[in-house]
């Protein structure tokens, strides 16, 4: 089973937050900007793969199949829904820090 592993997730974000911040584990420079944007677009992927993964269990639950079990369709769509609320707050707090660097006074 590929699914999103939850503990995996609070890592990443972790690790972004600290890149943020610019705390332990960020190097200066170029590579920061790369290994930010990797992290970014790894972490969509995921969430993007999550939701997919969800809609085909979804759509072979009710086509019929009978290897599908309701159980796993409805912690798919979870999984699916919380992976996509975490990527909503993480856009919305990079907006925010986006915000307050823009209206720094220089």
């Amino acid at each position: 089973m590929n699914d999103i592993d939850v503990s995996q997730l609070l890592s990443q974000l972790r690790a972004a937050g600290n890149m943020a911040k610019g705390g332990a584990g960020a190097v200066s420079g170029e590579a920061d900007v790369a290994d930010f944007s990797a992290l970014l677009k790894n972490s969509i992927q995921q969430v993007s793969d999550t939701q997919r993964k969800a809609d085909n269990l979804a759509q072979a639950f009710e086509a019929g199949d009978p290897k599908v079990d309701l159980a796993e369709v409805m912690v798919a769509l979870q999984k699916a829904s919380l992976s996509f609320q975490a990527m909503t707050q993480v856009r919305n707090k990079l907006v925010s820090a986006y915000q307050d660097i823009m209206n720094m006074q220089v």
